[in-house]
């Protein structure tokens, strides 16, 4: 079997030459790339780079969005025996700066102006990068830096080389084995300096395989890459698992333009996370306020037969005669025209991972026919660990182990892991590895959870998120925030949530809207607004956030295990929570300790009963520069409900 990169490129370039291997959009038309020309490509760009001094063993960072000469860098850097290290390309130039130190890089691929300019503004910082390569040369005609050079005079060299040495490639890609270090990703370094997580070439096409082989995948899937190729979500299923399947990978024009590419594509095998889903479905909801009424009440009543049916017939469930009937209807009327608006209609399977997802989110797109499964997994363990068969998919678990898996739970609840996906260690972190991974090869995921009956695991939240709640009349009852979370983000008009509860009498939450949605809704109603800050505080939006807590309230009420989790107070924020300002990391996870500290002003308001409270915010505009934002937010008392007693 093959088990390196470089070989599964050898081999799909051997069996099937002529076959596409990517598409790229340029200037509105799809561009297909055979394996053979791939091939070519990264034999080329390997004899530059082993020229310009690339070495087995060192680091290369790539930096950009999905472009096929970033896979062929990414490629021809394996083929070296040398380690692709991506880095987030929304990452500000300051961030750039550890990963680059931490891995020694020497040489760095950037997609296009905006990377090269964040790369030299480093370079003072990073005394040891010396090369700066790009793909894209708009902007770039009138640089004079010696140390930047663009990827076509490195492919040329590479060619004159390959020329005069025909037998470079082959002998060099197949040094490597299966065991040498394949790439390295870092982590998003919510609680300090990001980790370099080393990965074997083995490590990650051994869950690949798996994953290919749980879902049955082939060479003639189509799937759009259109998220970062530093999140190792996007690197398995765009990446790994296309070289151990064959199939065509499809790069979006641009991130304005994924949505119409989606279309176009049509891909039979999706992959995206949760927030994705959400401004899936919030767009969805959008254009369905903008709807006549009779189309409005159609869409309204037969997504009311698609929630009591859909899912069952999505498991091979029974239905009634007329409940069949009427989901039949419902495809031709709404269900089907709805897949193909968003681009899913060719879906066969679709997986959502990085968070948990609300189970209203989930049901909503099985029950209109799209095969939408859960998956959990992290950087450190290759992403599949748990994976749903497609007749047991459910929104309250992630699955079943997936091949070559053991998991075993805690005292504390902590989930444990043992997988030949896990990472090697930490780079140049011993401490750290040994913190996460035991000498007996068991790897500490954070998070806690438990097997249920039938074999699947459900994850509660984060060990160290999970809580009590403390005094009150919820005294002692379990608080796990990122449920709350994920339970107000199913509405269209929330964004993003942040819940407080541990260790205090009662759970408040702070909540950005979503401002195209909520935005939308105002303009409707003729409701004057002047920007982000000044619609967030508007007394109707309050009461259409308040609406929505006290729903998902009541729904917390008849959990028996989180009754006690019902938000008693909320405000809306006067910004939107930024990456760029370090709320969020570049996964765009809540990072719940640092708006603690930021916001504690807002905290300590919610909880000493205030019903306002003034706050100014530094915020990083797109440029660079600073500004500020402040604003008086109002503070919200909700209606919380009595627990639900299940029936004897």
């Amino acid at each position: 079997m093959q088990t390196t990169f470089p070989q599964l490129l050898q081999k799909h370039a051997s069996e099937r030459p002529n076959a596409p291997a990517m598409r790229e959009k340029e200037y509105g038309i799809w561009q297909a790339l055979t394996w053979a020309e791939l091939l070519t490509m990264v034999q080329q760009l390997a004899a530059g780079l082993h020229q310009a001094g690339l070495r087995r063993g060192e680091h290369m960072v790539v930096v950009g969005a999905n472009r096929p000469r970033l896979y062929a860098t990414m490629l021809a850097v394996q083929s070296l025996g040398a380690i692709p290290v991506p880095l987030y390309q929304d990452a500000a130039a300051a961030e750039c700066v550890f990963p680059i130190n931490n891995a020694e890089v020497r040489f760095a691929f950037a997609e296009d102006q905006e990377q090269v300019d964040k790369l030299l503004e480093v370079r003072e910082s990073c005394p040891m990068l010396e090369r700066i390569y790009f793909d894209d040369p708009r902007g770039l005609r009138k640089y004079d830096e010696p140390c930047l050079a663009s990827l076509d005079e490195l492919q040329a060299a590479g060619k004159a080389f390959n020329a005069l040495h025909p037998d470079f490639y082959a002998r060099e890609a197949n040094i490597a084995t299966p065991h040498d270090t394949g790439a390295m990703f870092f982590t998003s370094g919510t609680t300090g300096n990001p980790k370099g997580v080393v990965h074997t070439h083995n490590s990650l096409l051994d869950r690949a395989r798996v994953g290919a082989e749980f879902d049955k995948l082939t060479g003639d899937e189509e799937v759009l890459a259109y998220l970062p190729p530093a999140w190792i979500g996007q690197n398995i299923f765009s990446y790994a698992q296309w070289l151990a399947c064959g199939y065509v990978v499809n790069c979006p024009e641009s991130a304005a333009t994924v949505t119409i590419d989606l279309k176009e594509i049509g891909p039979t095998y999706y992959f995206a996370p949760p927030r994705v889903f959400e401004g899936l479905l919030t767009s969805v909801m959008i254009r369905m306020e903008d709807a006549g009424a009779i189309k409005r009440g159609m869409f309204h009543y037969f997504m009311g037969v698609a929630k009591r049916v859909g899912p069952q017939l999505m498991d091979g469930k029974a239905v009634s005669a007329m409940d069949r009937l009427l989901y039949a209807l419902g495809g031709v009327f709404v269900y089907g025209p709805l897949r193909n608006t968003l681009g899913l209609s060719r879906v066969r399977v679709a997986y959502t991972a990085g968070e948990a997802i609300g189970p209203d989110l989930f049901s909503f797109f099985r029950s209109i026919g799209i095969n939408l499964k859960q998956l959990y997994g992290s950087t450190e363990t290759a992403v599949f660990v748990c994976l749903q068969p497609d007749n047991q998919a459910r929104a309250d678990t992630v699955g079943v182990p997936c091949d070559g898996v053991e998991i075993k739970v805690a005292d504390n609840g902590e989930i444990l892991i043992k997988s030949p996906g896990l990472f090697s260690a930490y780079y140049k972190n011993p401490a750290a590895t040994a913190e996460v991974l035991t000498a007996e090869g068991w790897y500490h995921s954070s998070d806690a959870g438990f097997i249920d009956a039938n074999g699947h695991l459900k994850i509660i939240d984060r060990v160290k998120d999970v809580g009590r709640i403390k005094g009150g009349a919820n005294d002692g009852a379990m608080f796990a925030p990122k449920y709350v979370e994920n339970k107000l983000k199913f509405f269209q008009h929330i964004k993003e949530v942040v819940a407080y509860g541990d260790g205090r009498n009662q759970v408040c939450v702070m909540i950005n809207i979503d401002f195209d949605a909520v935005g939308n809704w105002a303009e409707r109603r003729n409701l004057p607004y002047a920007g982000y800050t000044d619609l967030a505080q508007k007394p109707e939006v309050y009461a259409l956030i308040k609406e929505c807590v006290e729903t998902v309230n009541a729904d917390l009420s008849v959990d028996t295990l989180l009754a006690g989790s019902q938000v008693s107070r909320f405000l809306i924020l006067h910004k939107e929570l930024d990456a760029d300002d370090g709320e969020l990391t570049r996964t765009n996870k809540v990072r719940r300790g640092f708006i603690a500290e930021r916001y504690d002003v807002l905290i300590d308001a919610l909880y000493g009963g205030k019903t306002s409270q003034f706050i100014e915010t530094q915020v990083k505009f797109e440029d660079g520069r600073t500004g500020k934002v402040s604003a008086t937010l109002r503070i919200e008392d909700t209606k919380t409900f009595a627990p639900v007693k299940a029936a004897a």
